[in-house]
């Protein structure tokens, strides 16, 4: 049975789990196609964080184009562009147990492509989940709906996986931003 979370919310993962290491976290999302009548191309992306909260390089930067990080235990599975059809748009396969000590988070992160040209935010995105997935299972371990509390933002912070007192947790953040892709990278110290 799934922990279905709200926003703020903290939960253990490995420690509740004994022996859990590979995990899929799976993003999905729903796009109200009559608004603008552009097409929307959200994308998954992953920021791994050491103990300042930011990326040590270009390479702790994982999305569409950069799938594989942390030597491996950090894999997207590719770029979905349209958002069609049922169950998750974008999974991230991710090995807990081969994340190097240096890594301290990994912040997963839904931005619209080209939202400013197109003139779309979260306010025309709806179902936007984030899961965690037991990997040798298919289980699903955590759920966290955002709602719809968004309206002019373009990215959205919606969850990380987080080392604490050698376990790791899952926090649902579901912070919105204005700006896109470009003002994670450069919060997460990245110059884009």
């Amino acid at each position: 049975m799934a922990i279905n979370l709200s926003k703020g919310q903290k939960v253990d993962l490995t420690k509740s789990n004994p022996g859990l290491s590979k995990v899929i976290v799976g993003l999905g999302w729903d796009t109200n196609k009559y608004d603008g009548g552009q097409d929307f191309d959200l994308d998954s992306s992953v920021f791994l964080l050491n103990s300042e909260g930011k990326t040590a390089s270009e390479a702790d930067f994982i999305f569409y184009n950069n799938t594989i990080g942390a030597g491996g235990a950090v894999e997207h599975t590719g770029d979905n562009k349209t958002g069609e059809g049922e169950g998750d748009d974008e999974q991230v396969n991710v090995n807990l147990s081969a994340i190097p000590a240096s890594i301290e988070k990994a912040t997963f992160t839904i931005t619209i492509h080209d939202a400013e040209a197109r003139g779309q935010n979260f306010g025309q995105v709806s179902n936007s989940y984030v899961r965690i997935i037991n990997g040798d299972t298919n289980e699903e371990l955590i759920r966290y709906d955002l709602g719809e509390d968004f309206s002019i933002e373009t990215a959205v912070v919606v969850g990380e996986l987080y080392r604490h007192g050698g376990e790791w947790k899952f926090n649902a953040i579901g912070s919105g931003y204005q700006g896109g892709l470009e003002s994670l990278v450069k919060d997460f110290g990245l110059n884009s």
